[in-house]
């Protein structure tokens, strides 16, 4: 594998912890495959029993949900460096579905490489476990905002918790990120309509918050998008990286 695996999930561990180089050498040693992935791509399905796990090395994904009559429900975005579908180590059959949402790489390890390196290694293990925390509490944090905030101040939200997660694994400069979204995605994962992020993106960028191009987002003003999205970051549990 050589060193697939070793900087993105790295960085994505130290964002909230700390790893030795006897445990970055164990990252560095356990087996995957590389896979590419084309945008708009089902990584996992509901109802597969996968026998891998997936990293995502490159690119951005999100879990999601598809209603009976064909609506979609994002529930969570993942960056490079997320293990995409851990809970499948000990739940056999997968309850929601995986897609890419630009062009992608992964890093597919079996379940008893994974399983092996918890097992030789229990700091790494206690880590995921910490990760698996956090995103239960990106969680609530997300049920919060599609219950009780409203439009302007949920995408705000939304975008400085992108900011900041991305700037915690090397991927923000100066509050500019690659944001690879479509306006149906933001809704699909806030529980709005492509019509209202629409009209939302013209109100953030009105009040001098956000400049936003196809691909790309910039908070112009930061302090002022924080106060918009009543956003406290300390729900993501991350450290200063060194």
């Amino acid at each position: 594998m050589g060193s697939a695996l070793i900087d993105p999930l790295t960085r994505k561990l130290e964002s909230f912890g700390s790893l030795s180089t006897v445990e970055q050498a164990a990252l560095r040693r356990t087996e995957g495959t590389r896979v590419p992935i084309e945008r708009h791509h089902d990584i996992v399905s509901a109802g597969d029993q996968p026998r891998s796990v997936n990293v995502l090395l490159e690119g951005f994904a999100c879990t999601y949900t598809l209603l009976p009559e064909g609506k979609r429900q994002i529930t969570f975005f993942h960056l490079p460096g997320d293990v995409l579908d851990l809970p499948s180590l000990f739940i056999p059959v997968m309850d929601y579905s995986l897609c890419s949402l630009a062009h992608s790489q992964l890093l597919r390890i079996p379940h008893e490489a994974m399983l092996a390196l918890f097992h030789e290694h229990p700091r790494i293990t206690h880590l995921f476990w910490r990760e698996t925390l956090i995103y239960a509490a990106i969680f609530r944090e997300w049920m919060v905002g599609i219950g009780r905030r409203p439009a302007f101040a949920s995408v705000a939200h939304l975008f400085c918790e992108l900011i900041v997660r991305m700037q915690a694994i090397g991927l923000a400069v100066d509050h500019q990120v690659d944001l690879p979204l479509t306006q149906a995605d933001i809704g699909d994962a806030l529980g709005l309509s492509s019509v209202h992020v629409n009209r939302t993106l013209q109100e953030l960028r009105g009040a001098g918050l956000i400049k936003m191009t196809r691909s790309r987002l910039r908070a112009i003003d930061w302090h002022g998008l924080c106060d918009a999205g009543e956003f406290d970051d300390s729900y993501l549990h991350q450290q200063q990286m060194g």
